[in-house]
């Protein structure tokens, strides 16, 4: 799949397709990540890149600006991470089960098969409504040609107070919540409570003004939330789970970005 998955204007989305494209997507998350947003280096961490063990069993989908000069790794404005339930059984799990009871959710659901969404960022100039319409066009046809079941994944929060995001967090936890077939929790340790708010004093307004654009994005088409949010202090964030049963995903956006991922997903 290193063809165009989708295309609006002159932003192209495709899965990377070489060392030097990964790595261009791993320096682009760390620009955001690191330099913008302040996630905590480690002490053995000497390049400006952000990378894990997960990154060799991933795919990386990429959106480059076709307009601008260079190789294509240069071109590289935005990523997303897609790590599928076959590569995350067979190399230990996924990511984010170290924060939420993601197992026990995939065991619950053997005729599934999971996508985990990461490291989604999107460079300052480029994050617009078009960015996020070409990266959902490549995730769709991603998702149709592996045929997957249900998108999970951590959104977060910036900065470690959860009482920092009060009224969005207990938006989520009263008005957002999964469906008792598809609760996941926190893991044991980690869990904070949401419903920082009782549910009569949240102004929905406000508290969905408050949330980062990617967790709205969520919400748009059709996703749910988790029991309970992490703090992630690597990161410097406030995590909390999304899950996105394919079905379940909001008509008008399978109409919407189907018609268009149809023409890449074959």
């Amino acid at each position: 799949m290193g063809r165009p998955l989708g295309r609006i204007g002159n932003l192209e989305v495709r899965l990377a397709s070489s060392d030097k494209e990964v790595a261009a997507a791993q320096e682009v998350r760390y620009r955001v990540f690191y330099e913008e947003l302040g996630a905590r280096k480690d002490a053995s961490q000497t390049e400006c890149s952000d990378a894990d063990r997960f990154d060799h069993i991933c795919d990386h989908l990429i959106v480059l600006d076709t307009s601008l000069p260079g190789a294509a790794h240069r071109r590289i404005v935005g990523t997303y991470r897609l790590l599928r339930q076959e590569q995350a059984v067979a190399s230990g799990g996924f990511y984010s089960e170290s924060e939420f009871e993601l197992p026990g959710l995939v065991a619950r659901h053997p005729d599934k098969r999971f996508l985990e969404l990461g490291r989604s960022c999107v460079l300052p100039a480029y994050r617009s409504r078009r960015t996020i319409e070409v990266l959902w066009q490549g995730i769709w046809a991603y998702v149709n040609h592996y045929d997957i079941g249900v998108m999970t994944g951590c959104a977060s929060f910036h900065g470690t107070a959860p009482a920092a995001h009060a009224e969005a967090l207990a938006y989520l936890a009263h008005h957002c919540r999964t469906e008792e077939a598809w609760d996941v929790r926190a893991v044991a340790g980690r869990y904070h409570a949401m419903d920082l708010v009782p549910a009569n004093d949240v102004n929905a307004k406000a508290a969905i003004g408050a949330m980062p654009p990617l967790i709205k994005g969520y919400l748009r088409v059709g996703a749910r939330i988790g029991d309970g949010c992490v703090i992630d202090h690597e990161f410097s964030t406030v995590d909390v789970f999304v899950v996105l049963p394919v079905k379940q995903i909001a008509e008008r956006y399978v109409s919407y970005y189907g018609a268009e991922a149809q023409r890449f997903a074959a």
